[in-house]
């Protein structure tokens, strides 16, 4: 094993903070997602024989995921690299779900190498959703075009209550 895989491998197991989402499931949000993806099923709207088992109007499976952006009133990282000519666009909070910059990955470009979803329940309207994030594994792979690390991230998504809405598995491809 290269030095180089060492030193990624005390990145595995590392957890975020469990991070709060900035706005609760709402009907207004719901509304604007649903048309988004072009899937405006009733059971989004309002009660219905269709929901009824699930308490009411629910959010659509993935919602949970895009709930954790920018609060009102905090800085817009893309307002402040504005004058900065190296600023790639890429939110280090935001492409690694809150778990800390893997150092020796700095310079390498990031390419989506594919992501698993299980859906465990609908998000209802009014409750709070919760992210942590874990670096499962890191693997350094030599191929035809040289090397390359997969980092492979999960995250679970659960209500205020603790209950597991989503559980995903993301992994980035990090090459030089």
């Amino acid at each position: 094993m290269s030095e180089f895989s060492e030193s990624l491998k005390k990145y595995i197991g590392m957890k975020s903070e469990t991070e709060i989402a900035c706005d609760p499931v709402e009907q207004g949000a719901v509304r604007r997602y649903a048309q988004a993806i072009m899937y405006e099923d009733p059971i989004f709207a309002k009660p219905c024989a269709n929901n009824e088992r699930y308490g009411g109007p629910v959010a659509p499976p993935l919602f949970p995921t895009h709930l954790f952006r920018r609060p009102l009133l905090t800085e817009d990282p893309i307002q402040a690299n504005a004058h900065n000519p190296d600023f790639d666009g890429i939110v280090a909070a935001t492409s690694s779900q809150g778990l800390p910059n893997i150092e020796p990955l700095n310079g390498y470009a990031l390419l989506n190498g594919g992501s698993e979803i299980e859906f465990f329940r609908y998000a209802l309207r009014g409750e709070t959703v919760k992210l942590v994030s874990t670096y499962a594994d890191i693997v350094e792979k030599e191929t035809s075009k040289g090397p390359i690390v997969l980092v492979v991230t999960e995250s679970e998504y659960r209500t205020g209550t603790g209950e597991l809405l989503i559980r995903t598995r993301r992994t980035q491809i990090r090459r030089k």
